[in-house]
């Protein structure tokens, strides 16, 4: 069984330390998402974000944005065992041929100042999935730590309606409450939580409820577990077996086809103990095992994803 991830920040890494490289070769131990450890975890795709921290004085530009996307071409694709994936037939492409995907995504669009324009360039260059804010707020949308808790502006109402038409697929894992079904009512596509858990078990704002879980599973879209502590169990050490409580609530909402995983790798500070890196995601494959079929298995590790993906992606 291989394996999909919907969400990393290696190229944030990468960006804030112009040393560092994807072999984690120069500096071991500083990435968690390396090319040794996708292929020791026996991926089969991986999301890579483009997250620009708003504490960066072009923030609001597209530059930083622009030179993500470059390092994600210089020191990820440069590898020639991964694959940019564009469309469903480089999804079949790499599994058919044993490569790693890997998807570009962006994870927040203030950069992009309500540009269309810009997104049509960016979606030119290969990203495939965008989440409208951060925590913060920003021309299109209110995120989750924003005190007014508000919901799409007009202009991200029309960014959602683009990348319905391009293709991109609109990720709402850090919207407002609000903004959430401002999304889910206008997106005529299925949208994806890519790295968010459940609410009822751990009362974080960055996870969902269940009218929020439900919702994203009838618009026939994803939800990626995530391996952040915080949005796992409110206090004290955290384990696998807390991430399976997760994925537990959520098929019993109905999401059996609806789970993915979604790491974060890269993006946090400490780790589920046994999850600090993908090639540790095996010790997940095995404690799954224990408790599902060979099918709802595989599933949640990469076929739902895989059939969302293959559905949701351009053609050519």
């Amino acid at each position: 069984m291989r394996i999909v991830d919907f969400h990393c920040d290696v190229l944030y890494k990468l960006l804030q330390d112009k040393e560092l490289t994807f072999d984690g070769g120069n500096k071991p131990g500083v990435l968690d998402v390396t090319l040794e450890r996708l292929k020791e975890g026996n991926v089969l795709l991986q999301t890579f974000a483009v997250f620009i921290s708003p504490g960066r004085p072009d923030y609001y530009e597209a530059a930083p944005i622009l030179e993500s996307i470059d390092l994600f071409y210089e020191k990820v694709l440069c590898f020639p065992e991964l694959r940019l994936i564009r469309t469903a037939a480089d999804v079949d492409a790499c599994i058919l041929d044993g490569k790693i995907g890997a998807l570009l995504s962006l994870e927040g669009v203030g950069g992009i100042r309500g540009k269309l324009s810009t997104l049509r360039l960016l979606q030119r260059l290969g990203v495939r999935a965008a989440g409208l804010t951060w925590n913060d707020a920003n021309w299109a949308a209110d995120g989750v730590m924003e005190a007014r808790g508000g919901g799409l502006t007009a202009q991200g109402a029309a960014f959602v309606q683009e990348c319905n038409r391009l293709g991109i697929i609109v990720d709402v894992s850090h919207l407002s409450e609000r903004a959430f079904w401002d999304v889910a009512a206008l997106s005529s596509r299925p949208i994806v939580a890519s790295h968010s858990n459940a609410r009822e078990l751990c009362d974080h704002p960055r996870n969902l409820t269940d009218l929020q879980i439900r919702a994203i599973i009838e618009s026939g879209g994803l939800i990626g577990i995530t391996y952040v502590p915080p949005f796992v169990r409110e206090k004290g050490d955290v384990s696998i077996d807390d991430v399976l409580r997760h994925i537990e609530h959520i098929c019993a909402l109905g999401g059996e086809k609806h789970l993915a995983l979604g790491s974060d790798f890269d993006g946090i500070d400490r780790h589920v103990k046994g999850l600090a890196h993908p090639g540790q995601v095996l010790g997940l494959r095995e404690a799954l095992l224990k408790r599902y079929n060979d099918d709802i298995v595989r599933g949640i590790l990469s076929s739902n994803a895989v059939t969302f993906l293959k559905g949701q992606l351009p053609v050519e």
